[in-house]
């Protein structure tokens, strides 16, 4: 028997994965997207799929529109967010409206309409720059910039309604997720579509700083796999739980890895540091593993192959 989910976002990143993994699956899925960071490309190959998909352009924070896409729905994925550290400086009270505000009045709805989980797109950023050699979930968080605020925020918010109103609620922190459809042309772009981009245009990739700042990369097949684990595991209600590889690579690292794969030499251009950003960021996923019984699918080496091959098909 199908279930009914919700994605917000769904027309991002990573929503439209994550609705193209469940309609694969058989399931039923309801999509809300204002469209502005995600695509109608995103989803045009959703059709093909078959079975039952709903898309309604809208916002989160349009209550009414929530409850009457949320009717009879089992799990909501919520993905929408305003996703990026140096527009959350440039714009805090924008990140507060489509990461925080636009989270409360999702978890109302989802309330108001019986829904039976929330699974809610955290974000490392929540960790700030503190030391070690890997992020654990009983670290004290300590954001250092609005959009870590915000998504740190949505998470207290989803453990109240869990404690509160008994609303189910797991917080995934995604650690620096990547792969195909992540769009490369914005000023706030993540680091490997826009490494990429620049790189197949044979344009030299700048760092801000060193290039020795170290991510955890997550191939999203690994996010997607995370979030459908959560619907249903059965001890991760009020949660808060990393979701990520446990792997680390430097940019300067990346670049090489980059170039190896494209073919190409091309050193990258170092500048300043830029205000916000985290020196290293890698996650413990121990607490995913006890709780939703999560390993990687896709290990960094075979998703950043997998990603250059997306990027250069679509620029031949």
């Amino acid at each position: 028997m199908p279930s009914t989910y919700l994605v917000t976002g769904g027309a991002g990143f990573i929503g439209s994965h994550i609705a193209e993994s469940l309609l694969k699956d058989g399931q039923r899925v309801r999509i809300i997207d204002n469209l502005l960071t995600g695509k109608r490309e995103n989803l045009a190959h959703l059709g093909a799929l078959g079975g039952d998909f709903e898309f309604a352009v809208g916002d989160i924070n349009d209550g009414d529109l929530l409850r009457r896409l949320m009717r009879d729905v089992d799990f909501v994925l919520h993905q929408a967010a305003l996703p990026s550290v140096p527009r959350s400086l440039a714009d805090p009270l924008e990140t507060h409206l489509h990461c925080l505000t636009g989270t409360l009045n999702v978890l109302v709805a989802a309330r108001d309409c019986g829904v039976k989980r929330v699974v809610y797109a955290a974000s490392s950023s929540a960790y700030g720059d503190q030391p070690g050699a890997a992020k654990h979930e009983a670290m004290r968080p300590d954001p250092i910039s609005p959009y870590g605020v915000a998504k740190l925020a949505g998470e207290y918010y989803a453990a109240a309604f869990t404690h509160s109103y008994g609303l189910e609620t797991v917080a995934l922190r995604y650690f620096n997720v990547f792969g195909p459809r992540q769009d490369p042309a914005s000023e706030y772009a993540a680091v490997i579509p826009k490494f990429i981009a620049w790189m197949l245009n044979g344009e030299r990739p700048r760092i801000y700083g060193d290039g020795q700042q170290s991510r955890d990369f997550t191939y999203i097949d690994n996010v997607v796999h995370g979030n459908l684990l959560a619907c249903a595991a059965e001890d991760a209600s009020g949660a808060v739980i990393n979701l990520a590889t446990g792997g680390r690579v430097t940019l300067n690292s990346l670049v090489e890895q980059l170039n190896a794969a494209l073919g190409t030499n091309l050193p990258p251009i170092h500048g300043d540091e830029r205000p916000g950003d985290i020196k290293h960021s890698r996650a413990d996923v121990t607490k995913a593993k006890a709780l939703l019984g999560f390993a990687p699918v896709v290990e960094f080496a075979e998703g950043l192959r997998r990603t250059v091959d997306w990027y250069r098909e679509r620029k031949a």
